[in-house]
């Protein structure tokens, strides 16, 4: 079976759809149908049951993927290990951004590649998905989020910069023109709420209840900042910021508006204890060397 094909059956496998699947490879849905259709040939059984509203993999399908997977990501760790030595890089450092000031953060990533220069150093802004389970799943090494965070099995590490809170409503809002918001507020207005947060996480972005004991709504999930600032933009919702968005999104139908009754929010470096290493303590050990940021 062709690195392709294995490839194709184990996102067929995951999304269960094929028009899904042939938009993540960024191939045709007659592609993924032809290689599906000749790993059965070669197999000699369905993977697959398809109807016109569902696709379930068979036991056999089944089998094969649990066969496949850790095959495949060991194969893909060994081409991309070969690619970088072949550049002269011993290890990669993955780090995922929750926080949108990437660009803020520039003169740590710039010193560390500066320091390390054969060390690569990826940076990925994530969605609003489960981040702590990407790094329990070895998907990131490191991870910048806001404080605080209590799990058991990962390491909180030094705070790269503490802002305060705005809150982002439409231009033609009712809040639009204040200059200042205070939480008891947000009550009065619809939220948003991101899947796989801890609640005690999800209560340190935006409480569950104001001041006064009243609940702050949530509405439907939203799992990426597009979404989130459209929402905010079209007026069907009211979003708290930290601050460091109004100099990465100047947009004219949105107002930002400080809030002077929550705390700052502190972000830090964070990575799952036991995968700790040389990679890990060096950037932790230049975020303290340098300092917080300074806005």
């Amino acid at each position: 079976m062709e690195l392709r094909d294995i490839e194709i059956f184990l996102v067929l496998a995951e999304e269960l759809h094929f028009g899904r699947s042939a938009e993540r490879l960024t191939v045709s849905q007659a592609r993924v149908s032809q290689a599906i259709r000749k790993q059965e040939r070669r197999i000699g059984a369905a993977l697959f049951e398809r109807t016109s509203r569902t696709v379930r993999l068979t036991s056999v399908g089944r089998q094969l993927r649990d066969d496949l997977q850790p095959v495949y990501a060991g194969l893909h760790e060994s081409l991309e290990r070969a690619r970088l030595a072949a550049r002269g890089v011993t290890g990669r450092l993955r780090v995922g951004m929750m926080p949108f000031n990437v660009v803020d953060m520039h003169p740590y990533w710039r010193e560390f590649r500066s320091r390390y220069p054969q060390w690569e150093l990826e940076i990925r802004q994530l969605a609003y998905v489960d981040p702590f389970g990407l790094l329990r799943d070895d998907d990131m090494d490191v991870l910048v989020t806001w404080l605080p965070v209590e799990e058991p099995d990962l390491t909180v590490g030094p705070v790269l910069c503490t802002e305060p809170r705005i809150l982002a409503v439409a231009a033609d809002h009712e809040l639009a023109q204040r200059t200042s918001a205070r939480l008891e507020m947000f009550a009065d207005f619809q939220h948003v709420v991101a899947p796989g947060m801890p609640d005690y996480w999800e209560d340190s972005y935006l409480p569950f209840h104001t001041p006064q004991g009243r609940p702050i709504e949530r509405g439907r999930p939203v799992t990426n900042a597009e979404d989130l600032i459209n929402q905010v933009g079209m007026g069907e919702i009211v979003h708290c910021f930290p601050s460091h968005v109004t100099r990465h999104w100047g947009m004219p139908n949105i107002r930002w508006i400080p809030v002077t009754d929550l705390a700052a929010l502190s972000f830090a470096l964070v990575w799952r204890t036991e995968a700790e290493n040389e990679l890990i303590g060096a950037l932790a050990n230049m975020v303290r060397e340098l300092g917080a940021l300074r806005f």
